[in-house]
């Protein structure tokens, strides 16, 4: 890998805020029913690619001249059948807050129109997982797991 740590994580984060957490456009998909989100800078590409909307599956990887460097996969799901209005904004929004520090998901606390989101994580960017929640009038409403670290 040619980039440092912090260059690495200044991409992803920029990569993150410019596709789904910013409503980026979705590109060809690379898998039968697969939603996937591209971001490039220089010789490095970003592709988050999922299935699924309230029960999703997923994996973002970071190539380095076409070498995967970077990765990792999450699942999550909805816990409730009815989604509240304004859940998709909050999420988005606390994606887009995601940590220079640890670029995985979102912030570690995170509160909007009634909603709180809870992020936690163990390890860095070299190896790492983790869980987020969103609670929505004191239940828990939505949880995912991630887990990733360098590809060599």
């Amino acid at each position: 890998m040619n980039y440092t740590e912090l260059a690495l994580k200044e991409f992803l984060t920029r990569a993150k805020i410019n596709t789904y957490a910013g409503d980026g456009v979705l590109s060809a998909p690379s898998r039968p029913n697969s939603k996937d989100l591209r971001y490039e800078e220089g010789d490095l590409l970003y592709i988050d690619s999922y299935f699924g909307s309230s029960d999703f599956i997923g994996e973002e990887v970071v190539f380095e001249n076409q070498k995967p460097i970077w990765g990792m996969n999450y699942y999550g799901k909805m816990l409730i059948d009815k989604i509240p209005p304004g859940f998709t904004k909050c999420l988005k929004s606390a994606l887009k807050a995601v940590p220079l520090e640890n670029p995985f998901r979102g912030p570690a606390l995170f509160e909007q129109d009634g909603f709180i989101y809870k992020c936690s994580w163990q390890g860095d960017i070299s190896e790492f997982n983790g869980n987020e929640a969103i609670y929505f009038d004191g239940i828990e409403i939505y949880r995912l797991s991630f887990h990733g670290g360098y590809i060599k």
